[in-house]
């Protein structure tokens, strides 16, 4: 396969250079990933009779991949990161396709571990290959285009689902091996069809914690926490206390979606223009909030309309994250974004690995208190986050450092 430097991509045709295959597989994952995520509630209550420990082991399961992201340092010392974020892709997609096959709690595991480590692996290369292919000076607005085209590829296939579900009947088993069906075969093509970009700057294939990065490490830390009890209980909520249907569900996902695919390059202006560091501020402030609101369901009563608007207030706060890989973009050595974006990822998911399963247990005594625990995590995220200056930059990540060479390490 042809190796073309990132200087000589714009002599390719428009549909080959890099900026392209981003959007290309920014279609792919979502629409295997979010698929699968839809009617994965509905799937193990149904099939496999899943309670809140359950699903919570399942969940912790998916998070070990991401715990071990760290190796793909290694496998880069043999593929290029393109070609391993592709064949993670297809990984991903074989696996979604297959899921309804395994109707037990060992197939559902061992699947979903399957279809996780394509994620996890795709998701750190992915991030990396963004940093190094989109400048600086672009990077907020053109990561706020690749959440909002792959929220339309996403909304489209729920848009299919929710249409087509009850009308024709549909079974898990056709829905599962379309959506990853398309997946594997756009990041095959993708194989194929495209030329291996060669960035600028080289990567490193070691390991590389640097003390100047210590303020990111933490945020990924608690984001990673913070996240599990969302995408864990947030949606089994819906279906396990408000009886949500698969079709109704996948509606409030299309909400989602073309909520994000509003908000979503609105976000990116935000950054570039007013910095990561208000709108990791708002991102934080907004989830308290709404986190807080999702245990008063339980204290007061709440109906299933206000844990729908909360649902969706949550993901447009969820959209700001992508100030936090801008940030890094700023502060990093070029050469360190390969070997950082696996390190962050595993930092990322030292909680998932352990809190899901946890947090089960706790869920079948008190659900609310899940959700306040939720809260606390985005208030220590939030004063984590009053310590990025308002230019971050090498020598200048923290308001605890002033702006200073960054020192060798």
């Amino acid at each position: 396969m042809r190796i073309v430097p990132l200087s000589e991509a714009q002599s390719l045709p428009v549909w080959r250079r890099p900026i392209v295959l981003l959007f290309l597989m920014a279609t792919a994952l979502p629409v295997a990933f979010s698929t699968w995520a839809a009617l994965l509630n509905n799937f193990v209550i149904e099939v496999a009779d899943f309670d809140g420990s359950d699903i919570g082991w399942l969940h912790t399961v998916r998070e070990i991949p991401g715990f071990f992201a760290i190796g793909v340092i290694a496998i880069l010392m043999l593929m290029r990161e393109q070609v391993l974020g592709l064949v993670s892709l297809v990984m991903l997609g074989v696996a979604t396709a297959v899921t309804a096959q395994f109707p037990s709690m060992g197939g559902i595991l061992t699947v979903t571990m399957l279809s996780s480590i394509g994620f996890h692996y795709y998701e750190t290369v992915n991030q990396s290959l963004q940093l190094q292919w989109i400048q600086k000076d672009r990077a907020p607005q053109m990561i706020g285009w690749l959440m909002a085209v792959g929220s339309g590829a996403t909304l489209l296939a729920y848009v299919l689902i929710v249409l087509t579900w009850r009308a024709y009947d549909l079974s898990y088993d056709f829905v599962f091996m379309m959506s990853g069906g398309y997946c594997a075969i756009v990041a095959i093509f993708a194989l194929f069809a495209y030329p291996q970009f060669e960035a600028p700057h080289p990567q490193r294939r070691e390991i590389v914690l640097r003390k100047r990065y210590w303020l990111y490490y933490a945020l990924q830390f608690m984001a990673g926490a913070r996240r599990q009890i969302f995408m864990v209980f947030a949606g089994f909520m819906m279906v396990e206390k408000f009886g949500f249907k698969v079709h109704e569900i996948t509606a409030l996902y299309m909400i989602n979606l073309i909520a994000n695919i509003i908000i979503a390059p609105l976000m990116g202006r935000f950054v570039a223009i007013w910095g990561e560091r208000r709108a990791l501020l708002i991102e934080y402030a907004g989830l308290i909030a709404v986190f807080m609101a999702y245990g008063g369901l339980y204290w007061f009563g709440w109906g299933f309309v206000i844990a729908s608007i909360l649902y969706v207030l949550d993901h447009m706060f969820f959209a700001l994250a992508l100030a936090l890989k801008t940030y890094f973009q700023k502060i990093a050595d070029p050469g360190d974004i390969a070997p950082t974006a696996a390190v962050a990822f595993t930092i990322n998911h030292i909680a998932a690995v352990f809190l899901p399963a946890g947090l089960g247990y706790l869920w079948l005594a008190a659900p609310s208190a899940v959700f306040v625990l939720a809260a606390m995590m985005a208030a220590v995220s939030f004063g984590l986050a009053l310590l990025i200056p308002r230019h971050p930059a090498p020598g200048n990540e923290t308001i605890l450092r002033r702006a200073v060479p960054a020192p060798a390490e």
